[in-house]
């Protein structure tokens, strides 16, 4: 029987939540140098009691370099390092000691040495326009001459194409949105018409079904009439299954060719363009540049000592990133209205209002100073466990999350989020903080490698491979443990993979 009825119990259950704080020190701790600065910006745009700093006091106060103390093994900070509280135990704030001691002045804003404000000019130059792919297109169809239903068909594949301008929608779905959107029938007939006519536009091979319909367009367009051409035609028409898998002895004894021709058949096959709709913005690529997050070099004690001894110098950039402070003015107006009794509505509003925004204000300098602080922890963390790379440039060891986390006594989640995006300079080279975490594996000697050591193996072996038999995964394996590196065949495919490497068959090539 069906019991109804209302029951009342008490649960005690245990919630975890972040403070306000907390959640803006996490978002400012993902960011990027670049991306803390658009941020930075956007915060004086909201909140008028945050203000830069005076760039006079600020060019006398950068004399000063910034000493970052080193960690000991344990972990913890020496005497001399800075004491920063975290953002979230600022819930009560003493405003009278507050008030006068709220200024930021610039000094953990060390950057690169020798870094200016003046790059900043060109960044605020507008940039120059550029029609889109999309819009110079449609300007060559208004040129075709087409009818009314031509156009509206050519308007539909244009609003079709990916991102590689493929035209890769069923002609039928075309059909019946023509119809229904615009009363209009149109046929199959004319829709493949007017899409042929699209892909010799500019660039030729745009709207193709698959690659084998872009190259074929790009080659029946182009002026070069040699036999090459014509062979090339033949062969991805009649032998497309046959050259997309390499299987050279088929194709040349099916067009009766010898080596030579081959090979200028697949070099003319190689200079088509495959995506065709792959024309990035030239704006586009201006802007795509990594701005590095740290300077790390070594600075032997003696040059000419070739003991090892020396000291890693380490710099965290804050490059074009302004000092901040708490507006002098709202200070002044904070004092005069705290000398005022509370009575009066507008006064009280005031008050309010300015307390909030200096409260806000505080806030995101301690959360700034708190995601310096541990950038560098974790920054100088990596170094010391790869000492030998940042010296020397290789002899990377497996690293992962959690020795970094351990050391410097944080949640893997939060060195996740400070190695996410970021990348250092050193003296071989730009490299993403992600390069230096990889897993270990065991040589035949016992000796713990890391896995993108394998890696950077298994590349040379395969780049000097002979070209018309390269290894199979099994005879890369056994090359490997040759070398000493005791890897599974499955392992090393997918090794391979992460590289982006094809595999053999595709690898192979017509010397």
């Amino acid at each position: 029987m069906l019991k109804t009825g209302q029951n009342i119990s008490q649960k005690q259950s245990q919630q975890q939540k972040l403070s306000p704080q907390q959640i803006q020190f996490v978002k400012l701790l993902q960011l990027p140098t670049i991306g803390l600065e658009q941020r930075i910006k956007e915060e004086i745009e909201m909140n008028p009691v945050l203000e830069e700093a005076d760039p006079v006091m600020e060019e006398s106060i950068q004399e000063n370099e910034l000493n970052w103390e080193k960690e000991d093994e344990t972990g913890k900070e020496t005497e001399d390092s800075p004491e920063i509280d975290p953002v979230d135990k600022n819930d009560s704030i003493d405003w009278d000691s507050f008030m006068h001691n709220t200024e930021y002045d610039g000094t953990g804003y060390s950057g690169f040495s020798g870094s200016s404000g003046g790059d900043e000019d060109w960044r605020d130059l507008p940039n120059p326009y550029h029609q889109t792919l999309l819009e110079e297109l449609e300007h060559q169809v208004s040129l075709l001459d087409l009818d009314d239903e031509e156009m509206l068909i050519a308007d539909q594949i244009l609003g079709s194409l990916d991102k590689d301008g493929y035209f890769r929608r069923e002609i039928e779905a075309v059909i019946d949105n023509i119809a229904f959107n615009q009363g209009t029938l149109v046929s199959a007939a004319q829709v493949e018409k007017v899409r042929k006519m699209i892909q010799r536009l500019d660039p030729v091979g745009i709207a193709s079904r698959d690659l084998r319909d872009c190259l074929l367009v790009q080659l029946k367009t182009s002026d070069i009439e040699s036999e090459i051409r014509s062979l090339a035609i033949e062969m991805l028409e009649d032998y497309w299954e046959s050259f997309e898998k390499k299987h050279f002895s088929k194709l040349k004894s099916r067009l009766d060719i010898d080596d030579e021709q081959l090979r200028e058949i697949f070099e003319l096959i190689k200079g088509l363009n495959p995506k065709p709709g792959g024309v990035a913005n030239p704006d586009e690529d201006n802007r795509q540049y990594i701005e590095p997050d740290f300077e790390v070099y070594f600075e032997p004690s003696n040059k000419d000592d070739e003991s090892g001894e020396g000291e890693f110098v380490i710099k965290l950039s804050q490059r074009n990133t302004p000092p901040l402070r708490i507006s002098p003015e709202y200070k002044m107006m904070w004092d005069n209205l705290k000398k005022k009794n509370q009575k009066d509505k507008e006064e009280k509003q005031a008050r309010n209002f300015i307390k909030d925004k200096i409260e806000s204000a505080q806030w995101f300098i301690d959360s700034i100073l708190q995601r310096q602080n541990t950038l560098m922890k974790t920054m100088r963390t990596i170094v010391s466990l790869q000492e030998d790379f940042f010296k020397h440039g290789d002899g990377l060891k497996p690293m992962i999350l959690k020795d970094v986390a351990d050391r410097i006594k944080m949640d893997i989640s939060t060195v996740s989020r400070v190695v996410n995006g970021k990348y250092v300079q050193t003296n071989f080279g730009v490299y993403e903080l992600k390069y230096f975490f990889s897993e270990g594996l065991e040589t035949e000697s016992g000796e713990d490698v890391s896995s993108r050591e394998v890696k950077n193996v298994l590349q040379e072996i395969i780049d000097n491979e002979d070209k018309k038999k390269p290894y199979s995964d099994q005879a890369l394996t056994n090359l490997l443990k040759e070398k000493g590196y005791k890897v599974a065949r499955r392992t090393v495919s997918k090794y391979r993979e992460q590289l982006q490497l094809p595999v053999a068959r595709l690898r192979k090539q017509i010397i």
